[in-house]
């Protein structure tokens, strides 16, 4: 019996019983779909992330302080033993010069109510920072402009907000050029950032942003700041900027270790543990989805099973006529892989239909080798579960089968 005879067979059978190919046909496609979609959800998560940390920038290094961001006195100033890095030390880390460092940004933050003369917003995050926080991370001006170091140095009463909270604040207007008041202190409005992507639970685009100094005096007092910016020369100088770092802030802290005060990370290292997690997240999904595809090949199993029992006397007609072992073996082998392969086509048909849809605020990300490895597993369960079901239909006799009826 030729290759052509057997699959034309195959297809006969398949189509023998619509309704019982069709179910199995979907409990394939659901499996199929599942693990491409699933795999593409995994995958397009961990993208978003991934962007939100490359575009922090590979050359950014952050020193975290662990006494916060407010409140107290600058100790380097007081001759106060306790250690802080505050905004003193950071200035004296910028005006260090070391070799594979570029800037030293400074910031403190709180969370205060932020009103215009019609609304008010609870809870606003308010960054007191640098001009340079504009040039080393992702808050970008649409519209006005930055604060300058004058500002700064003049301790301004002066704002960028974010987009969200600009249209919250001033629905029928712009906001630049509005005063806002912040904790009951007013502040002009002379910039407002670019809309960006939010991946946190706070909303990068309801914020205000101002000059440093003026968040301390009026907010934080002149302790230690949150976290100093510190973007490296290069990405390749990331280590040793790193180190730079720690030594001169040690020697400025008058300490040993880092442990005492602050603690160092890199967006590089951040990037690789998130590629470590995102990796075994999505095969977490994948093995979940792959349940579901067992399934179906249990389905495929179950329905050939029926199969070979209604066509009993089919088997025994033929081996009466003289096809062979392989010959029928082949042919059930072959239904069985048809159902698997026109179920896994339309679990992929399915799949990149879905994934052209956000999936709990997730835009799926479709791997392509998450198509091929669905479909070969697919026919590879096909086949597997069709085994037993064809090779009972080959092992039964003529004049056993031709009885059975």
């Amino acid at each position: 019996m030729s290759l052509f005879e057997i699959m034309r067979s195959a297809l006969r059978g398949v189509t023998a019983n619509k309704l019982r190919s069709t179910l199995t046909l979907l409990g394939v496609m659901i499996g199929v779909g599942s693990v491409i979609l699933l795999l593409a959800v995994g995958n397009g998560s961990a993208q978003e992330v991934r962007d939100a940390i490359s575009s922090l920038g590979t050359n950014t290094i952050t020193v975290r302080a662990s006494s916060g961001g407010g409140g107290g006195q600058d100790s380097t100033t007081t001759g106060s033993s306790t250690k802080e890095i505050t905004l003193t030390v950071a200035d004296q880390l910028a005006d260090a010069k070391l070799g594979h460092v570029e800037a030293v940004v400074p910031q403190v933050t709180t969370s205060l109510t932020t009103s215009s003369t019609s609304t008010s917003e609870d809870s606003v995050s308010v960054i007191g920072t640098t001009p340079g926080y504009f040039d080393v991370g992702t808050s970008e001006v649409a519209t006005g402009s930055a604060f300058t170091d004058a500002d700064v140095t003049t301790a301004a009463k002066v704002a960028v907000i974010g987009q969200t909270l600009a249209t919250s604040l001033f629905p029928t207007g712009s906001a630049l050029g509005q005063s806002i008041s912040i904790d009951g202190s007013p502040f002009t409005v002379v910039g407002i950032l670019a809309t960006q992507s939010s991946t946190g639970i706070s909303d990068t685009n309801s914020v205000v942003i101002a000059p440093i100094t003026r968040v301390q005096r009026s907010f934080t007092g002149f302790g230690a700041v949150s976290t100093l910016t510190v973007e490296a020369i290069d990405s390749d100088s990331v280590d040793a900027a790193e180190g730079e770092i720690e030594i001169m802030l040690n020697q400025l802290l008058g300490q040993t270790t880092d442990t005492e005060t602050y603690t160092i990370t890199n967006q590089s290292s951040l990037l690789e543990t998130q590629e470590s997690s995102a990796e075994s997240f999505t095969v977490l999904l994948g093995a979940v989805a792959a349940i579901s595809l067992l399934v179906g090949g249990i389905g495929v199993t179950n329905v050939m099973l029926v199969t070979v029992t209604e066509r009993t006397r089919e088997i025994g007609i033929r081996k009466a006529l003289g096809a062979t072992r392989g010959a029928i073996l082949g042919q059930f082998l072959a239904e069985a892989a048809t159902l698997s392969l026109l179920g896994g086509v339309l679990g992929v048909v399915a799949a990149l239909i879905g994934a052209q849809f956000e999936i709990n605020g997730t835009q799926p990300v479709v791997l392509d080798y998450s198509i091929a490895l669905a479909l070969g597993v697919s026919v590879a369960i096909g086949v597997f579960f069709g085994v037993y079901p064809a090779a009972r239909a080959a092992a039964m006799r003529p004049i056993q089968a031709l009885r059975a009826i």
